[in-house]
């Protein structure tokens, strides 16, 4: 027999006997993943007590924009408090520190926001909603509403509804995402026994 009708045979009966391989079917859909995006970006936060991400996506699904809620630049951090309450407004937090939603907007590396999604972990406060309106953004997914029935959050709805911006609230279809920064390692010899060479 011809050498290379041997082999054309042994690859022919290889490929019918092997299971193809196959896209993964447990990757993030893109919803999934700018939400993580903006989870992950809330581990910047110094707030002991709530640290909040943003990301924001254009049409194409590109990131312009990642924020997390922290002090202004250039004012230390060390110097300003941490304190949800205080006998003094002027000690707690509230005066001084940013929103994620802010710092996403001023953030962003393209030439506006029109048009964005924003993916945000907290349902934004309405001096935040403010900001979405003027920087054009047309869309806000939150995952958390649990401060829905104060005033604050009353008006941010108000606002975002006469703008006529659309917000909706996110719905997880897994309740976590591990990094594994050793699955790198792992990941060549996983794919080796999932899909022939």
């Amino acid at each position: 027999m011809n050498p290379e009708v041997k082999q054309d045979a042994v690859l022919q009966k290889r490929a019918e006997t092997e299971t193809p391989c196959k896209k993964r079917q447990d990757y993030l859909e893109w919803p999934e993943y700018f939400m993580a995006v903006a989870f992950l970006s809330a581990q910047r936060s110094k707030d002991p007590s709530s640290q909040v991400g943003a990301c924001i996506v254009n049409q194409e699904n590109k990131i312009v924009g990642i924020g997390y809620n922290g002090m202004p630049n250039g004012c230390d951090d060390d110097l300003l408090p941490w304190s949800r309450s205080a006998s003094n407004k002027l000690d707690t937090k509230y005066p001084y520190v940013c929103h994620a939603e802010l710092n996403a907007i001023m953030n962003k590396n393209s030439a506006d926001v029109k048009g964005c999604t924003m993916y945000v972990a907290l349902f934004p406060c309405n001096e935040c909603a403010k900001l979405i309106i003027q920087a054009g953004i047309k869309d806000v997914i939150y995952l958390s509403d649990k401060y829905h029935d104060t005033p604050e959050m009353t008006a941010s709805r108000r606002l975002l509804d006469l703008a006529g911006i659309k917000h909706k609230q996110f719905e997880p279809k897994r309740n976590k995402i591990v990094i594994d920064f050793n699955s790198i390692n792992l990941s060549g010899m996983h794919k080796a026994t999932m899909c022939p060479p």
